[in-house]
């Protein structure tokens, strides 16, 4: 295997000894065959014992962070001294497809791409109405997602170690647990000069269960607060995935939508308001009739019902946060400005050139 393209799996771990034993074996068995170089896993202060005992029993490389800090740290401490050319981060709670290196491989075969990360697949073994909505909504939207891609993800992602060291790795110090680490390592990767590939092919099954107030409770304070700060702060404008202007625009359709069903109990009072809901209702399904289609192809149309009602809720309470965000923005005192970010960065395009 040539130096440039051997590969350091890097498995962040917190708890998580039920699922190492499903994720860790297929990677263990990559490492076997020398597709890929180690298997790191850095136990994140784990309160139970045995997820340092059940990765040392499958055979990985065992660390631990010195303090609990979340999965940027726990990263950031394996890349210090992982042998391969690429990391690979793989979460704990999802099994790679072992066709992942040579995808690794061939996304990063292009030296102007310095990351590449792809989906989900859609066969996750959690059948709740939660888990199956939330990971196939992830894989909806990466498997349309534009090649060259505007972030990052680091539950199945690789980079290329000379260029993650470069920019100094995930930001552990504003992210101390799981959120969108992996979208602003994505973004100043991007302002490096660097290219991200979605590769579609590359894949993992996510074996977490959610649960309906985990679903909501995570997309707003791990995912839309901190990423609607980091793009209210970057002076790029995101046109991808889900934030996207198509998106947008299905988002307001969304609010429009919901504000039309709670004034139904008014129709008598206002019967003009009939025609709110008569007129948004059609808008939003032609607007989200290609995702009704694909929950439709994987659970029927009962699923594809309730999936999609719930997609206009969750339109709903990420826009509100969005809004929130702004007018957080609006009243916080101007931010004093330092070199740090700007020296990183520039070392990062002395790299990759």
């Amino acid at each position: 295997m040539p130096p440039s393209s051997t590969i350091s799996v890097i498995m962040p771990a917190f708890n998580a000894a039920h699922y190492l034993e499903r994720s860790l074996p297929p990677l263990i068995k990559l490492r076997d065959q020398q597709d890929v170089s180690e298997v790191i896993v850095v136990d994140d202060c784990s309160t139970d014992p045995a997820n340092v005992e059940t990765a040392r029993r499958l055979g990985a490389t065992i660390m631990s962070t010195p303090a609990n800090g979340g999965p940027g740290a726990a990263r950031n401490l394996a890349a210090k001294v992982a042998t391969g050319a690429i990391l690979w981060s793989v979460d704990a709670d999802a099994v790679a497809h072992a066709t992942g290196p040579g995808k690794i491989r061939e996304a990063l075969a292009d030296e102007t791409v310095v990351a590449a990360f792809g989906s989900y697949d859609d066969e996750p073994p959690a059948m709740n109405f939660a888990s199956q909505y939330k990971n196939l909504v992830h894989r909806y939207y990466h498997q349309r997602g534009r090649d060259d891609a505007s972030t990052f993800w680091a539950g199945c992602g690789a980079v290329r170690r000379s260029s993650f060291i470069a920019i100094g790795g995930f930001d552990h110090g504003s992210y101390k647990k799981p959120a969108i680490e992996d979208i602003e390592l994505g973004h100043r990767l991007r302002d490096a000069g660097g290219r991200i590939r979605l590769t579609k092919g590359l894949l993992g099954t996510h074996l977490k269960r959610w649960s309906l107030i985990e679903l909501i409770r995570t997309d707003i304070f791990q995912r839309a607060l901190p990423w609607s700060r980091l793009l209210l702060s970057s002076p790029k404008k995101d046109d991808d995935l889900n934030v996207s202007q198509a998106e947008k625009m299905r988002a307001v359709i969304a609010i429009a939508w919901i504000v039309s069903v709670l004034a139904l109990p008014l129709v008598t009072l206002a019967p003009l308001l009939l025609w709110g809901f008569l007129l948004t209702t059609p808008l939003m399904l032609f607007a989200n009739w290609p995702l009704m289609v694909f929950f439709h192809g994987r659970h029927g149309p009962l699923f594809a019902i309730a999936a999609l009602l719930f997609h206009q809720v969750y339109y709903f309470y990420s826009t509100a946060t969005y809004a929130y965000c702004v007018l957080e923005r609006g009243f916080a005192k101007p931010a004093v400005k330092t070199s740090a970010d700007a020296e990183s960065i520039e070392r990062a395009r002395r790299v990759s050139r």
